[in-house]
């Protein structure tokens, strides 16, 4: 029975209209999964020798059971936004004679060989492997090993428990970001926490049946879940959803862009999406901690750094504003056949965009913690987002033809992606760090940032002019966009 399920499920995947149409979508993402599997794979083989040259005093596996309690956190969180519970087309199935038990456990099994599962081992086995080389006993570094497999695999299943649910999703965000905060303030120190966790599965392995526990009760979890919800009269019954409302009333002040701004929020907070979108650049936020902690970037790759300036303030209108006009793509031809000007359409999505990104300014000011320069950057990254890469997605997103399902899972999907997408990340990134890295080694610091920032400034001064070439362009594009959308898989 299992083998014909997966047989079911490759012909299923191959005859599908979205592999069909998006064979370079899969290439690229391939070619992307391939990169950071080789600098996983490199990490693995030679961190060992890397630690043991920049801290000869300290064993390097010490160092990386420090770093693991953090990892596993921000795992928990990278799953939330991008892996999704593998499914079949299971409605044909439950007419048939097929134990629910036998498809529940398929699909459950199957999630194991996620992508999400392997990345992490690229790193874990490859590393076990050096420490044996290197005279670790070898039955130590198993019992290390296994238990940072299982601790996997729990991931795995604990993300399909709480995958849903936003108070989850707050939680994992908080507790990152205050042990990132401790820890980065001296307030208290997590790394002993995570040394002495780690440490323990390797110097006893009965410790590892704490990770094992933990895969079975995620598992049995899941399994009871997943199996009271599988009935027939669910799967073809209509459910209907309570109709919510907010007060918006606030947003009245700004005119005639009001109904637009309130229609782009309701969209934002009721679909899955966006939402994710949405919370998700407030994660970008930490992004700067990455860089601006290492003295690596400062000293060698000062470009590189005004890329995380960009990521902090960025996160939302990078991520949300690529994929412009096409979240209004169920509707769009309805948007089209209203007598409303086109010029506030798209001035309520640049609006929204550049709001968010001043939001997310202001939250970024702790940054000062890491010196005036490293904020100074970030100021001139915000304004560069706010009078550049706004009006810069806006017109993009002219070309944008790939319809989106709002109703699809908020991430982990590339529907909407083309080659729009990948091509727009050049001109938004390459022009700041290039504008930085020349003014800078020509005349300085200052020269550089304030090269970034009058771009931005000068992209707010003649912003209607640009609004109006914009405006412009969709018009031409309009009828174009309007049939692509229509076109469904």
């Amino acid at each position: 029975m299992i083998a014909r399920f997966i047989n079911f499920e490759w012909k299923q995947f191959f005859r599908s209209m979205f592999w069909q149409k998006g064979i370079a979508v899969n290439i690229l993402l391939g070619i992307f999964a391939l990169y950071f599997i080789a600098i996983f794979l490199g990490v693995g083989l030679g961190g060992f020798y890397v630690l043991k040259k920049q801290f000869p005093n300290q064993d390097p596996l010490q160092i990386v059971n420090g770093i693991l309690l953090f990892y596993i956190i921000g795992d928990l969180i990278f799953r939330y936004l991008m892996q999704k519970l593998p499914v079949m087309n299971i409605k044909p199935m439950l007419v048939l004679n097929i134990k629910k038990s036998k498809l529940v456990n398929y699909t459950l099994a199957k999630s194991a060989f996620s992508f999400f599962n392997f990345f992490g081992m690229f790193f874990y086995i490859p590393f076990a492997l050096v420490l044996i080389k290197e005279g670790y006993p070898a039955e130590n570094v198993l019992s290390w090993l296994t238990a940072l497999i299982l601790l996997v695999f729990s991931a795995n299943y604990l993300n399909f428990i709480t995958n849903k649910s936003n108070t989850a999703f707050g939680v994992l965000v908080v507790v990152l970001g205050s042990v990132i905060a401790l820890q980065q303030f001296g307030l208290y120190d997590f790394t002993g926490v995570s040394i002495a966790v780690f440490s323990g599965f390797y110097n006893n392995w009965l410790f590892v049946l704490i990770p094992l526990a933990l895969v079975f009760v995620f598992y049995f979890l899941n399994y009871k879940k997943l199996k009271s919800q599988l009935y027939l009269d669910d799967v073809v019954q209509v459910k209907a959803k309570e109709a919510t409302t907010s007060d918006l009333s606030f947003i009245d002040g700004l005119g005639d862009l009001a109904p637009f701004i309130k229609n782009e929020m309701r969209l934002i907070w009721r679909n899955k999406r966006t939402k994710t979108v949405f919370l998700m650049s407030f994660l970008f936020l930490f992004y700067g901690v990455i860089f601006f902690s290492n003295k690596t970037y400062e000293e060698n790759m000062p470009a590189f750094l005004i890329f995380a300036s960009l990521f902090v303030t960025g996160g939302f209108a990078i991520n949300y504003g690529q994929f412009i006009p096409a979240w209004d793509s169920e509707y769009y031809k309805m948007i089209m056949s209203q007598n409303i000007r086109y010029r506030k359409f798209l001035e309520s999505k640049w609006l929204l965009m550049s709001v968010v990104t001043f939001v997310l300014y202001i939250l970024s000011i702790p940054y000062l913690y890491y010196g005036l320069d490293k904020f100074l950057m970030i100021t001139a990254g915000a304004v560069f987002n706010i009078g550049f890469n706004t009006l810069f997605l806006l017109f993009a997103g002219s070309f944008n033809r790939k319809r989106i399902d709002l109703q699809s899972s908020g991430f982990g999907n590339t529907q909407g992606t083309s080659a729009t997408q990948f091509l727009i990340i050049i001109p938004i990134m390459g022009v700041p760090m290039f504008l930085f890295w020349i003014f800078n080694k020509l005349v300085g610091f200052n020269a550089g940032i304030i090269a970034i920032a009058t771009v931005g400034v000068l992209g707010l001064v003649f912003k209607n002019y640009i609004m109006n070439l914009i405006e412009k362009k969709y018009i031409e594009n309009k009828y174009a966009a309007i049939h692509a959308f229509n076109q469904k898989k």
